[in-house]
């Protein structure tokens, strides 16, 4: 959404509201299910410009350790001062990402800011439950659903069996004196 911010720049409003769909682009890993609901405002208090927006992001993405869907929900409460593009150099704007949204001839991308904000936000690995005791590593079968057959010992790679046989021991060699 593009905000003409126009009457909050001249001074005709004080308070701009926001309310509208976003759709978000999709992310490896993880399904956002629904569209968001976005409500906010863009406020202006004595010249000092802010936007306010707030979403609830629902979200399915797989367990880190047993592939299962979890379903969650990003509280996204997303606050920051609008700059015009013209007010502050690229290494300011850079420095202080998280503070500022830039205006562009008087519009705002509200989409572009709120959707880095959710991709942010989504958490880097997902659990079913704390305790998940993810796959099996022979068969794949889920722990959480009861134990599977496969032997417990583990087999050695036979690339690398050769170095199993450093580790015996050998007979010629004495054992030192203590």
């Amino acid at each position: 959404m593009i905000l003409d911010l126009g009457p909050v720049l001249r001074g005709e409003c004080k308070h701009l509201p926001v309310d509208y769909q976003l759709t978000l682009p999709p992310m490896e890993g993880v399904e956002f299910v629904e569209d968001l609901h976005v409500t906010g405002a863009v406020d202006d208090q004595g010249g000092y410009r802010t936007l306010s927006l707030q979403a609830d992001v629902p979200y399915v993405a797989a367990c880190a350790r047993c592939l299962a869907p979890v379903r969650g929900m990003l509280k996204i409460d997303f606050r920051r001062a609008i700059a015009p593009e013209s007010s502050m150099t690229q290494e300011q704007l850079e420095e202080n990402f998280d503070e500022y949204v830039v205006t562009e001839n008087g519009k705002l991308d509200v989409d572009r800011a709120l959707s880095e904000e959710v991709l942010l936000s989504v958490p880097y690995r997902v659990l079913c439950s704390p305790d998940c005791r993810g796959l099996c590593p022979r068969c794949g079968k889920r722990l959480d659903s009861g134990l599977c057959h496969c032997p417990t010992e583990a087999e050695i790679d036979p690339r690398l069996a050769v170095l199993a046989q450093l580790l015996e021991d050998d007979p010629d060699e004495e054992t030192p004196a203590t």
